[in-house]
């Protein structure tokens, strides 16, 4: 009780609600990229297990990711898994081409809540080492402030949700998105960096916007050449 009338406390507290909201909006679009393909009432559900699971997982990993940021090719390895991710969520688009039925079959709740769960865990390295220095040490601190942000994820990735079941160049931009952290990711990581150098500063823009532009045409290129299939059949 005495924490909770220390103006410090109250302070990192906002330093910490403050941090994980500036990546809320990339959580919420990996969670309506994943659950924009499951029956309308699995979404709800989606949504809410996908974020408690990360949420979950994130403050497991706040005592430890100081350490494993220090391993090398960590970065690089989780940046080739979120490209491989953003490849298979843009993919779900193209193989049902927009349509009701082919495309739900594609996508259980339970594998759209894993890849939630690691798509989250990867992208919220730097964000849970922040979080980690803000509460110094402070793991009532850390809960307070991550659970603050898990309603207005979950309610953001519901209105993306429902964009992107109407307008599917969302989904290709969304795709590019995480292909974009993940170039961010691969430069982060120490032993490309030490590797690159200089060049590895010159690339800290192509690289992950190169990374962006190619999972966003090949998002569109799915979509197409499932919509040319579908005139074929039809």
């Amino acid at each position: 009780m005495g924490s909770l009338l220390d103006p410090e406390f109250w302070a990192r507290w906002v330093g910490i609600v403050i941090i994980d909201l500036s990546l809320a909006g990339d959580n919420a679009l990996v969670i309506a990229l994943a659950v924009r393909t499951l029956p309308r009432r699995q979404q709800f559900w989606g949504r809410v297990w996908g974020s408690l699971g990360a949420v979950g997982l994130r403050l497991l990993f706040i005592t430890i990711i100081t350490y494993l940021l220090r391993i090398p090719l960590l970065q690089l390895g989780g940046g080739l898994l979120l490209i491989w991710i953003a490849l298979k969520l843009v993919h779900q688009e193209g193989d049902g081409g927009g349509g009701e039925g082919k495309v739900r079959q594609g996508t259980s709740l339970w594998e759209a809540v894993w890849i939630i769960v690691v798509a989250d865990v990867i992208m919220s390295l730097d964000n849970v080492l922040a979080v980690a220095g803000a509460a110094r040490g402070d793991l009532v601190l850390v809960t307070f402030g991550i659970g603050l942000s898990l309603p207005l994820v979950v309610w953001g990735s519901g209105i993306l949700a429902r964009l992107m079941g109407r307008f599917q160049w969302i989904i290709w931009l969304g795709g590019g998105i995480l292909g974009y952290v993940a170039g961010e990711m691969i430069l982060k990581d120490a032993l490309v960096a030490g590797w690159l150098g200089s060049v590895g500063e010159a690339l800290h823009y192509p690289l992950p916007l190169a990374l962006g532009g190619v999972v966003t045409l090949l998002g569109w290129w799915f979509t197409r050449g499932a919509r040319a299939g579908a005139q074929q059949h039809g």
